[in-house]
């Protein structure tokens, strides 16, 4: 369905941060399921989740509704043309590293996850035990909080 290249603070493949939702349904279709945030979250957005595809696209009322965010299980997507949902943590911070973007965050979650964060890169990746289980990236963000729309 889509070309499956993360390209940090960009998009994945032709999805790219800042499109419509009437953009992105016309480049792949109507989602399975579209979410609401809760009331209680910080920010008030939708989800479109394509489970099939294991993709989830994330859309903030404050940026007007425009693709700010993908969360994907999609073993298929690579970074840098690698398939990081084949590698380990260690292999994805060298990966990194290599790219020279060093000093991840580290936290391991409630459930026992591990989630590698690298903040100015709007990019975090979930670890079960060493096994990638999913990888969450968004639009950049300046240090003025404002964000960095890729070009159309």
């Amino acid at each position: 369905m889509i070309n499956k290249d993360i390209r940090l603070g960009k998009g994945l493949g032709k999805i790219k941060f800042g499109l419509t939702q009437d953009e992105v349904e016309e480049l792949i279709g109507e989602p399975e399921e579209v979410e609401e945030s809760d009331e209680d979250d910080e920010f008030e957005h939708q989800a479109w989740n394509y489970w099939e595809e294991g993709y989830s696209l994330y859309f903030d009322k404050e940026d007007d509704y425009r693709l700010s965010c993908i969360e994907t299980a999609n073993r298929e997507v690579q970074l840098w043309d690698e398939r990081i949902f084949e590698m380990s943590q260690e292999q994805v911070k060298q990966l990194f590293a290599d790219h020279d973007i060093v000093d991840p965050e580290e936290e391991e979650m409630e459930g026992g996850e591990t989630r590698i964060s690298y903040e100015r890169h709007m990019i975090d990746l979930y670890f079960d035990e060493d096994q990638l289980i999913a990888v969450n990236f968004g639009v950049y963000i300046d240090d003025n909080l404002e964000v960095k729309w890729p070009e159309k």
